[in-house]
């Protein structure tokens, strides 16, 4: 397992959607998790440090496993199947451990909550594709300016 940080939250180019970055303690390995808009907004709260005048979500279940006297002892992105995360919560209460299937994007959203640390096993980081958003609009690029108008049917350029 390497241990990583939120290094913030950003927009696939492509699909319009949230990305919440890891990245490992040197800054040497980062990993991209598309998540959901609403996550997105929370793990973004958290960071900015945006005070809230009633909990969401994540905010509600710091607050009930506090009062049941539940720590968070960290959280761990698991596997990656099928283009989808998996991540898992330890949950400590005394001599009792506990391990909760969740979804990455709720667990980095309640280990931020908690101050709680945040791992990846290192098959995700293999398994995962690095985007080079660059590279990847250059071949875009290449790709268009190869058709012929033809090529486009009846959405001419």
């Amino acid at each position: 397992m390497l241990q990583m940080k939120v290094s913030g939250i950003a927009l696939d180019p492509f699909t319009n959607s949230p990305i919440v970055i890891l990245k490992d303690e040197l800054n040497e390995r980062t990993l991209p998790i598309w998540i959901g808009f609403m996550e997105a907004s929370s793990i973004a709260m958290e960071l900015e440090k945006t005070p809230r005048i009633r909990p969401i979500t994540h905010d509600l279940v710091k607050n009930l496993l506090e009062k049941l006297k539940y720590s968070v002892t960290k959280i761990e992105v698991t596997d990656l199947r099928d283009d989808t995360f998996y991540a898992r919560i330890y949950l400590q209460k005394e001599d009792e451990e506990y391990s909760l299937d969740s979804r990455p994007s709720d667990a980095i959203a309640i280990a931020l909550r908690t101050d709680s640390p945040i791992f990846v096993n290192e098959e995700v980081i293999e398994k995962s594709k690095i985007i080079e958003i660059d590279e990847d609009k250059d071949k875009l690029d290449e790709l268009l300016e190869s058709m012929t108008d033809g090529d486009f049917g009846k959405y001419k350029m």
